[in-house]
């Protein structure tokens, strides 16, 4: 505001006085719009963004938005119906696959009930189809969603689903080739001898799929932390000081997660999670130094472009002889 009152007060080239134009003072409003955006906490600036940071806001009714979103269900429920569909035409390859961690203990499966073996097909086929249909079905969320995200949002909306996805697969793999091979060599090593292991084949798959559901569910967390660290509910330094209670709650979660009983089977599962929870904690402290960096290098271009244009407002009135230059060095 003084360059600009300086600009209106100078004379221009042709010796006509400008006429003075005071400037106006904020008016109350922008100041208390301006106030009630700085006075925002990070879950207040979360839930009610700018109306500047949706570009795809568009006024809906709630109706348009509940046949959108029934369209867009419609549409996953149909994919998801042809994978199972297809899954189930392949149902018997499906459970060979599964029956391979066991396949060299000398296991055997038994249908202990009419149709035991039939349903667990089907239960197998669902499965693998929500599977193969997840990709649709996270798009169509996405779709119905990204209207209401703003900018900032969408800059690490793709990183988290792509991250999230792979997580998720990741602890699919790691329960079938290290945890549920681990827990079930270990209840066969452990009956050798007492008993023979005659396996029922629901009960089998149920201890399965739900190992390694939960298993990718569990490997989340780190999109967890960064969805927090981001939004600014909590930061990382607050991440890394709780790392006594993480022990505790990984270990509590294997074995609310984790179907056998066996402590091997638990640990198997606790120390990834920390693991991936300590490598969500630096990932989150990494993003909130290069946000730090780039604020500085902000914050200092500003100050170089409030320098220069105030070199060139002494230049102008140097020049229209307006200001001394015995003036300029005492200023």
């Amino acid at each position: 505001q003084r360059s600009l009152r300086v600009s209106a007060n100078a004379e221009p080239e042709s010796g006509t006085p400008a006429p003075t134009q005071p400037v106006q003072p904020a008016t109350p409003t922008a100041i208390a719009t301006t106030s009630a955006v700085a006075d925002k906490t990070p879950v207040e600036a979360f839930l009610f963004p700018d109306p500047e940071e949706l570009p795809d806001d568009v006024p809906m009714s709630i109706w348009d938005h509940f046949e959108e979103l029934r369209e867009r269900i419609l549409l996953a429920a149909i994919v998801c119906g042809i994978a199972i569909g297809a899954c189930f035409c392949f149902s018997k390859d499906l459970v060979v696959f599964l029956e391979e961690p066991v396949a060299t203990q000398g296991v055997r499966f038994l249908q202990l009930s009419p149709g035991e073996y039939f349903f667990t097909t089907f239960k197998v086929a669902g499965y693998t189809g929500l599977l193969l249909a997840a990709p649709t079905v996270l798009y169509e969320v996405i779709a119905f969603v990204l209207p209401g995200l703003t900018k900032s949002e969408r800059q690490f909306l793709g990183p988290i689903v792509l991250g999230s996805s792979g997580l998720f697969y990741a602890g699919l793999f790691f329960s079938y080739a290290v945890l549920t091979p681990a827990a079930l060599n270990f209840f066969v090593s452990f009956a050798d001898g007492a008993v023979e292991s005659l396996w029922s084949i629901d009960q089998y798959f149920e201890f399965v799929l739900v190992l390694m559901f939960s298993t990718g569910l569990a490997f989340q967390v780190p999109v967890i932390q960064l969805l927090l660290g981001q939004t600014g509910i909590i930061n990382s330094t607050q991440m890394f000081s709780v790392w006594r209670y993480v022990v505790v709650g990984s270990a509590a979660v294997a074995a609310v997660l984790t179907p056998s009983t066996d402590p091997f089977t638990q640990t198997l599962l606790a120390v990834p999670l920390c693991g991936l929870y300590m490598g969500g904690a630096g990932l989150v402290r990494v993003l909130e130094q290069r946000k730090l960096t780039a604020g500085s290098g902000e914050a200092w271009k500003k100050q170089g472009t409030c320098f220069r244009r105030g070199l060139n407002v002494i230049e102008h009135l140097r020049g229209d002889g307006s200001l001394s230059g015995q003036t300029i060095g005492k200023n």
